[in-house]
């Protein structure tokens, strides 16, 4: 291992090496996103009435805490890998990191002007990187720990402070508020930090062992069954549908005793049931019972878990597959390395999409296969001919820029007295 003149550990050069892998579930992220994004109208291979709902269910809220749990996978390789940096080195990735989250931050904002119906995630992501970097030098084990108490504390601390502190609105777009940052908005980050931490700890981990490998397997179906299964338990044994049927019920104005009527009940339960599924961030505060669903984006001990499991279980595959069929998964890892670009275009094309079709018929069928090949083909051709992905390539022009002007000022700077 290299050392710097003031004795401190330097990343090794072939820590650096991109894993094809870590690519490919990153490739899974975004395209997921484009399902969700473009909904399942826009779908034309899979009937929308059919197996294309259980695709679009599946999609949401799981791609987008991949793409947060790989950011925490990408932020430890870059901080060391297995041996957390220090020193200079560290002071220098760090600037770099700051500089990135500068510029995604300013292009998330840029993508939200255009008003393209689509929850942009950049704004946050941004943000999660800034929330990250004062942990990079911990490892493994601490960092297991932070997104475990994270993921303990953070639903009913939310719930509290939004019940109480914070008036509930619907999210408008890009980041307009601390509050929204951290509590209310669409990917809130008392709810993806978990995400992101616990990326950084399997970052931190030997990807490349079969042991490492099998403990993330593991853990990822326990966490995946516990997500799923504790959720039903909750909701259908313990009775929490239940009360939250006999909520909705006393909200809208109807009587306790409409709630003993069956059939009411039932369709008190599937308008429950239906409000689950439609909630963007965070669950209602109106019964401690939603703290019991676990459908996607409602930031509960369950989501949670399914949403880590989940992620932890593509990554192992997309490890094993990448290294087994290195030509079949091509596609997907080129797509994975230039996720910005791939990213940034696919909403771009959306843009132009919903300007000459409106705003209300946008939802063409094939839309999604469209944007798919579109991607893969692009992603393809670019990494073959040029290499690394355009946005990429000027993201890293600017950290680099700015990394080397930080240099330059500590090599020119007076030593203290």
């Amino acid at each position: 291992m290299a050392e710097n003149r003031s004795g401190e550990r330097a990343p090794q050069t072939h820590e650096r090496a991109r894993i094809d892998g870590i690519d490919a579930a990153r490739a899974l992220a975004v395209l997921g996103m484009f399902a969700v994004h473009v909904t399942v109208d826009s779908f034309g291979l899979l009937d929308p009435e059919g197996a294309g709902q259980p695709v679009h269910d599946l999609a949401r809220g799981n791609s987008s805490a991949l793409f947060a749990f790989l950011a925490g996978v990408s932020l430890a390789l870059m901080t060391g890998r297995t041996r957390p940096v220090s020193g200079d080195p560290l002071r220098l990735v760090a600037v770099k990191v700051v500089t990135r989250a500068v510029v995604i931050g300013m292009l998330g904002l840029m993508l939200d002007v255009m008003a393209v119906p689509v929850a942009v995630i950049l704004t946050y992501y941004a943000g999660f990187f800034l929330l990250a970097l004062p942990l990079v030098k911990l490892r493994a084990g601490a960092l297991v720990a932070v997104a475990a108490g994270l993921a303990a504390v953070g639903p009913p601390v939310s719930f509290l402070l939004r019940q109480d502190l914070v008036e509930p609105r619907t999210p408008q777009g890009a980041v307009t508020s601390l509050s929204e940052f951290l509590l209310t908005g669409y990917y809130p980050a008392i709810t993806f930090m978990v995400f992101v931490f616990a990326g950084m700890a399997v970052g931190r981990l030997d990807l490349g062992a079969t042991a490492t490998r099998v403990r993330l397997a593991v853990t990822g179906a326990v966490l995946t069954v516990f997500g799923y299964a504790g959720s039903w338990v909750a909701l259908h044994v313990f009775g929490g549908l239940d009360r939250l049927a006999e909520a909705s019920g006393s909200s809208v104005g109807y009587p306790s005793s409409v709630a003993e009527d069956p059939q009411m009940r039932e369709l008190l339960r599937e308008q429950v049931m239906e409000e689950a599924h439609s909630i963007s961030g965070q669950v209602p505060t109106d019964s401690w019972w939603w703290l019991a669903v676990g459908t996607p984006h409602t930031g509960t001990h369950f989501e949670m878990a399914e949403a880590v499991g989940q992620a932890l279980l593509v990554l192992v595959v997309c490890l094993w597959l990448a290294e087994r069929a290195r030509v079949l998964m091509y596609p997907l890892t080129s797509v994975g390395r230039m996720p910005l670009t791939v990213y940034t275009g696919h909403l771009l094309v959306i843009a132009v999409v919903v300007g000459v079709l409106g705003p209300m018929d946008w939802h063409t069928p094939w839309l999604l296969e469209g944007l798919v090949l579109g991607a893969v083909v692009f992603a393809v051709a670019w990494r073959l001919l040029v290499g690394r992905g355009p946005l990429e390539a000027f993201l890293a022009m600017c950290a680099d820029n700015i990394g080397e002007m930080y240099q330059e000022n500590r090599r020119t700077r007076p030593p203290a007295p």
